[in-house]
This record gives structure tokens, sequence and C-alpha cells, in this order.
């Protein structure tokens, strides 16, 4: 029998990544052949992004450029379909239109299309919906697994689109993640990463259970080196989860906490839960427990009513706070929010310029920090072989080049850092030794 062919496209956060791999391998379970994208099949499948104007101008764009395939099936599904299912649904060719719910149903809609070649469209008010189980024990191509144990966002800050496109908190079952963990150790991967719409947020919505409690029995899996959270907010850096922290073997010396403004009065507009007394007191506690912790946050400028002093403010700020790298963004104008309609809408040049600034004081304290390591030694988790080389990352994120065989694939090794040069160390050949 010939099967199918299915091609994939996913859009935006790890969150995105962690279910287009589900759907993925559900397709491979019937049987269906993954090819990629680029390629000729008889169904496409789009998973959107909405966070910015730009994520819904390139899944507008990703979907257009599938739907020239005219007798292909084309599924359309994450948080543009979500907030925008109309425009989607009129775009010629498109098939099957959901939001993000039912995610797992993807092959089961697709069979019924195929069948009664009927198109329709499934959007549903997340409000209070459940969490949608997804279990993964394998990755193509990946040697560190993802791991979504939360969906949803209550914080509403003024700026964002995502509690409307993903819903209110709602999190998995704590002996699910623990059971995909296992099974993923089983598989040989030994680094997982935590990851969530409000990855923090886990066990909100709980009866006495919360983030910190699963970390706990996470750290008990024999055979899981490594635990990385994908992100985590300043206010979720409770004294119970610094103390895990403090004691934690397995979690990496590496947390991404976002920042979004380094100026109070911009904090406030923006619904933020914090001003930077609280935030600056928080990254003291941290490093007093891991001095050399790599911390690397995210920064929105060009926000409404920010003036040039508010700006100057934030670069001061993010100096003394020395993070380890910044991921910069301009103000994006998010309709239905509540920064869409405020005054004082910031020109765009001046949000480039503004952006260029924090990039090149980003790229300074990303080569301080990680040249302070040089001449040092470390383990490396391998994750690419190309050319006689192999790359990997430490457990702070630092990333490392060294000659050696593709054997050494998804093992951890120690590596003396020989030099630091764009944005990567080499590693003496001859200072490799087996993890232990």
């Amino acid at each position: 029998m010939i099967y199918m062919k299915v091609a994939f496209y996913s859009l935006g956060c790890k969150v995105n990544s962690y279910e287009t791999e589900y759907v993925i391998n559900e397709f491979k379970k019937k049987g269906y052949k993954i090819v990629p994208f680029s390629s000729a099949a008889d169904i496409y499948v789009i998973n959107t992004c909405s966070v910015t104007n730009s994520s819904d101008q390139k899944s507008r764009k990703i979907i257009r450029s599938a739907c020239k395939n005219k007798n292909a099936v084309i599924v359309v599904m994450g948080c543009y379909s979500q907030v925008h299912p109309e425009i989607v649904s009129s775009i010629d060719g498109v098939s099957i239109v959901i939001g993000n719910k039912d995610k797992n149903k993807v092959v089961e809609y697709v069979e019924s299309y195929i069948k009664d070649k009927e198109s329709f469209q499934n959007i549903y008010n997340l409000t209070n919906a459940k969490f949608e189980d997804m279990f993964l024990d394998k990755f193509e191509n990946h040697t560190r697994a993802f791991v979504k144990i939360q969906d949803g966002c209550n914080n509403y800050c003024s700026y964002c689109i995502i509690p409307y496109t993903r819903g209110t908190v709602r999190s998995k079952d704590k002996n699910i993640v623990i059971n995909e963990v296992k099974a993923l150790v089983k598989n040989n991967y030994k680094e997982i990463v935590l990851t969530g719409i409000h990855t923090g947020h886990y066990g909100q919505d709980l009866k006495e259970y919360d983030f910190s409690d699963l970390l706990i029995e996470l750290e008990k899996i024999e055979g899981l080196d490594r635990i990385r959270i994908s992100s985590i907010e300043i206010t979720e850096l409770t004294d119970k989860f610094l103390n895990v922290l403090k004691n934690s073997k397995k979690i990496v010396n590496h947390l991404h906490i976002p920042l979004q403004s380094g100026c109070d009065k911009i904090l406030k507009l923006m619904n933020r839960k914090y001003d930077m007394n609280y935030f600056f007191k928080k990254i003291e506690k941290i490093r007093l427990i891991r001095p050399d912790i790599a911390i690397t946050t995210d920064v929105i400028v060009g926000f409404p009513n920010e003036t040039q002093e508010d700006f100057n403010i934030t670069k001061e700020n993010i100096k003394k706070l020395k993070f380890t790298e910044l991921h910069v963004f301009p103000y994006s104008k998010r309709e239905g929010t509540k920064a869409s309609v405020m005054n004082n809408q910031i020109d765009g040049n001046i949000k480039k310029l503004r952006v260029k600034e924090l990039i090149e004081i980003s790229d300074k304290l990303k080569k301080d920090f990680y040249g302070k390591y040089v001449n040092t030694c470390d383990y490396v988790l391998i994750e690419n072989y190309e050319d006689g080389y192999l790359t990997g990352h430490l457990s702070n994120y630092g990333k490392v080049k060294i000659k050696g065989n593709k054997d050494l694939i998804n093992k951890i090794i120690k590596v003396e850092l020989l030099s630091y040069d764009n944005d990567i160390y080499t590693a003496k050949e001859e200072k490799i030794y087996e993890y232990s």
C-alpha cells in the first residue's frame, strides 16, 4: 500500500514545536510518510503563531504557499487561526481550521475530510478549557527533549494577545508528566526542557501541588541528567523554588527570566506584576545560590509612551543586572489588547534604533559572560555532528564545538574550553573525558 505524504510547518514557540512533534508522531503511527515542507505532499499541516504582527504575516505567507498545491489537504491550527479563523478560512485552498484545541485530533479530522471532502472550522472558547494531554517519548533530530507541562496564561499583560489565543492556565497531570519524562529517559534522552505558555504557573489549577513540587519529583528520576526550564517569571521565583534550585543537582545553570522593560513607568503600563526593586532583589537571591548562573531575558522596546529617558533607564538597569543575553523585540500592536489603544504609539524607526542599541549591549554582555570561562573545564551535551566536528551546549547554554566522531552524540562529556569567539567555544580535543 502507498501511504499519503504529510508535510509540517511550525511557527513560534517551543510549545508549538512540541505540539507539532506530537501530531507528526500520530500520523506516523497510522503509516503516513513525513516529508519536508518544501516537498510535494498530499497533506500540509501548519501550526501558526500570532505573538507579533510579523508572526501573523509569516503565518499567512506559509498558508498561501501550501495552498498552491491545489489537490492537497491543508490543515491550519494554532494561535493565528484561534484569533483570526475567518481570515484563515477565507484563504483559497484551506481545508481544515482549528485553533489551540483538538490538535490531538488532527489525523482524525484529515481522514474525515479525505472521506467526505467537506471543509470545516472548529474554534473553541478556551477560557475554561481542560489541558489537552499529549505524550511524547521520542523526538526527530533532537537530543534535548521538550515536555509541555502547562498551557494558558492569566497575567493579561497589556501588550500580549496570548491569553486570548491560549486561554487560562491549565496544567498537565503530574503523573503523566513524570511518566513522559521517564519514557524519554528510557529512550536515552539526557536533558529535558520543561515548557509551557507560562511554565512557572504549573499547578496553579491543581490542589496543593506546584511547579517546585514537580521539580522535586523529576529530580529523583534515575538516568535524567539535566532539567532545563524554558522560561520562568520573576514573580514565580518563590522561596520554595529558590530552595529547590539551591539543592538540585539536575536543574541547569541557566534561567530565562523575562524583564520586558527596565523602567517602572513602562512596567506599570505593561501590567507587569513587579517593579525594578523587586526584580533586582530576586536576581540577587538567585546569584547568592548560584553565583555563576547564566540569566537571559526578553525585552520589548518602543512600548507606547516610552520616552528616550525611559529607554535610557532600561539600558542602565540591564547593564546593572548583567544579563547573559537579551532577546529584544520591538513593540507590536496587537488588536484587542489594552496597549493597542494607548496614546503615544512610538515611531517604527525609533523602535529599530532602540532594538539595535540593546542588541549591541547584549552582544557585549554575552561575550563578557562566556569569556570568563575560557581555560576552564565543563560538561557539554553533544547534539550534532558535521564534517568531523561535534557541537552541543553546556549547562549554562554556552555553545561548544570540538573535534570528534558521531558516536558521542547524545552523550555528556567533559571538555576544556580553549577560546570563545563568534558565540561559540572551541575545546581542546585531548582534554575530553567521559561524563560520570
